[in-house]
């Protein structure tokens, strides 16, 4: 993990373009190769990120992220750099879910089709630059789409989503993905945010998908 802290602004070149002007920012460059730019007021979010497989050349007062695949293109004009630090961090363990969560999620992926008929699993824990997303699925046409599992869906559970689908979205081999936020229960607040996102809400039963399991091992 290398962390840039510098005075620059940045270009992004592609299917779609933006512009940050110059300002001091956080630049993490990661061991997968992905580069996002942070600015001191947004959490975790980035303002804008290159996913790998991605190349990064530094040349005298620019540096150009370019995307293996897309040809899409970070620029960051270095008017200053004020610090620059790598560590080795090794190998993350992931988060450790509880037990019931995991367990969902085990379940949902061994019966995908607990959400329509024809779903198949791509994978579960599909890794992004700012996290795992619970599953990975396509429906019944093919599309990509995203679930995220807790026990109870909150509002902080739709926001989170939102930002993986944000994400994913820029993945041409992705895109376009939906999002599905799957819960033993969702509150309201939750549900009338994701449904104005375009995120389907679905209630899982627990016990019944446990039942599924033991009806498929009876015999």
């Amino acid at each position: 993990m290398r962390l840039v802290i510098a005075r620059c602004s940045v270009d992004y070149v592609g299917k779609l373009t933006a512009h940050l002007p110059m300002a001091p920012r956080l630049i993490l460059i990661k061991a997968d190769s992905s580069v996002s730019i942070h600015a001191d007021d947004r959490a975790f979010k980035p303002l804008n990120w290159m996913n790998p497989p991605c190349k990064l050349r530094e040349e005298e007062g620019t540096w150009t992220v370019t995307h293996g695949k897309t040809g899409e293109k970070l620029v960051l004009t270095m008017e200053e750099i004020i610090h620059d630090t790598s560590h080795e961090l090794g190998v993350d363990p992931g988060l450790i879910k509880d037990g019931v969560e995991a367990h969902l999620q085990e379940l949902l992926a061994e019966h995908i089709t607990t959400l329509g008929a024809g779903w198949t699993l791509v994978r579960r824990e599909y890794m992004t630059a700012i996290g795992p997303v619970d599953i990975l699925c396509r429906d019944h046409t093919g599309a990509s789409v995203a679930v995220e599992l807790k026990r109870r869906g909150n509002i902080d559970a739709v926001e989170q989503l939102t930002r993986y689908l944000e994400l994913m979205n820029r993945d041409p081999l992705l895109a376009p993905v939906a999002g599905i936020l799957a819960a033993q229960s969702i509150a309201p607040q939750a549900k009338t945010l994701a449904e104005d996102r375009g995120i389907r809400c679905v209630t899982l039963d627990y016990d019944e998908l446990r039942g599924i399991e033991r009806n498929d091992t009876l015999f």
